[in-house]
């Protein structure tokens, strides 16, 4: 996250042509404009004048001086671009501040949908009509985003719309209501494009650039994809961050003792452990793990399995083949998850999932708190790896 930036010309620079008594002789010169800037160190903040002055050395020994000059300031934000949800920050008043979207909400659904007479819907709006339009409703699109077809054959499996292979072998989501195939890097394109509507509102100034965090287990072609979602959006990305390391900065931001922190980033669709040293500004990442194959999106979909094996038992009815029924049941399998963080145990209602000859049919289940660490007892094995492996590369042990 970035604060105001005042720019003329190149960063602080400006080509200025000065005349001379001899009308036919020009000479460029370049002058500094704002603070003065210590060789090793960054320095932010508004310039300390409006007038820019040029000193002439040899015959010419007078200065020059020309403005007032009028500065340029643009905002820079941060954006957190999620598998789930995703956040803008900007810098007010010296300190960061979660931008609010024009919902009132602080955080934004990654989902992106198109309604039959082609709308495009972002957001909230989008996640609410999802249920009732789950072939033209992208969710958990980060998880596809510079990747191969070939990587991605499980996390395929998981969502309601249909993914398919291009030519190159790279991934394409298919759009029935527009009739169009979408590159993931297009579809995040337009959150990105969402949060920076709303930040531009919450500041009443308009945004072009922005610093993206990304897992940090992802490789070159994810971060490349990221960087071309952000251009498709019309953003400059100016960096982009690991998150395990952007978490440490806002972390560290104002401590001066030193410390060793690990950062368990366990998102919607990939895992991430970083070790970091922190302490009096400085920032030294000592080790990563993760695994971009993991996040609460598996979480969730033991929850579906379960349900949709005791119903097929039950009923003889494949929930998973009913895309309708599938996007029911994952949206509750995330609300009994986020309920089992703070209770034993909870009810499952999904009245009308299907019908059959016999008539409408319903689920209505209990799932305990043991019972969900069971059926995602494997899932936990694999957080545990990466854990272990950050530490043993970082030098460190756990103290018990």
């Amino acid at each position: 996250m970035a604060p105001l930036a005042a720019q003329i010309h190149d960063f602080g620079f400006a080509h200025f042509t000065s005349y001379t008594q001899n009308p036919n002789s020009r000479r460029t010169s370049s002058v500094f404009f704002g603070q003065r800037v210590i060789p090793g160190t960054v320095s932010f903040g508004r310039p300390s004048s409006a007038f820019l002055r040029l000193k002439k050395g040899g015959s010419l020994r007078r200065n020059l001086a020309a403005g007032p000059v009028r500065v340029v300031s643009e905002k820079v934000v941060g954006i957190d671009l999620g598998t789930t949800n995703s956040a803008v920050a900007a810098m007010e008043g010296g300190k960061p501040t979660i931008v609010t979207n024009v919902e009132g909400q602080r955080t934004t659904p990654s989902v992106v949908a198109y309604t039959k007479n082609g709308e495009r819907l972002v957001g909230q709006i989008a996640k609410r009509q999802a249920v009732v339009n789950p072939e033209n409703t992208f969710f958990s699109v980060k998880r596809f985003i510079g990747r191969k077809m070939a990587e991605v054959d499980e996390e395929s499996k998981q969502v309601s719309y249909t993914v398919v292979r291009d030519e190159n072998g790279n991934v394409k989501l298919e759009c029935p209501a527009i009739g169009k195939q979408f590159a993931a890097e297009e579809i995040s394109a337009q959150v990105l494009r969402k949060l920076v509507d709303d930040a531009s509102k919450f500041l009443s100034d308009k945004v072009t650039k922005a610093v993206v965090t990304v897992p940090a287990y992802f490789n070159d072609s994810q971060r490349t994809a990221t960087k071309d979602a952000g251009r498709i959006a019309g953003l400059e990305v100016l960096r982009i961050i690991n998150e395990p390391t952007a978490a440490s900065l806002a972390y560290g931001f104002e401590k001066k003792s030193n410390e060793t922190i690990l950062v368990f980033d366990l998102g919607g669709g990939t895992f991430d452990v970083s070790v970091l040293e922190v302490g009096d500004g400085v920032f030294e990442v000592l080790s990563t793990s993760g695994d971009t194959h993991l996040g609460g999106d598996d979480f969730d979909k033991r929850i579906v399995d379960w349900l949709a094996m005791n119903f097929k038992r039950d009923e003889g009815v494949d929930l998973l083949k009913d895309k309708q029924a599938l996007q029911r049941l994952t949206e509750t399998a995330e609300k009994a998850k986020m309920e089992l963080s703070s209770l034993t145990q909870t009810n499952i209602s999904l009245p009308f999932i299907t019908a059959t000859a016999d008539g409408p049919k319903h689920i209505e289940t209990t799932l305990t708190r043991a019972k969900f660490e069971e059926l995602c007892s494997d899932l936990l094995d694999r957080l545990r790896r990466p854990v272990e492996n950050s530490l043993r590369d970082a030098k460190l042990s756990l103290a018990i």
